[in-house]
């Protein structure tokens, strides 16, 4: 497996993260922004709504990753 692989990997995981809707999947898991209170920032499950909040908040970006990552592999074959 190269580093090429690798970011492939981290960037689809990424674009995972982003398109999970608050509403219809977060929600009724307990893994909403709103019922997260301040004091659990710490914790694995804060952290994780964190990311995935922030991967949420930087779609443009991805959306960019996505289309320097599908150039270079129609250019590379």
């Amino acid at each position: 497996m190269g580093l090429w692989t690798l970011l492939e990997g981290l960037l689809l995981l990424a674009n995972a993260l982003a398109i999970l809707n608050e509403d219809r999947f977060l929600a009724p898991r307990g893994w909403s922004f709103s019922d997260f209170s301040v004091g659990k920032t710490k914790s694995f499950k804060g952290q994780l709504i964190g990311l995935i909040y922030a991967t949420q908040y930087l779609r443009v970006p991805l959306v960019l990753l996505n289309s320097i990552f599908i150039t270079v592999k129609l250019v590379s074959g």
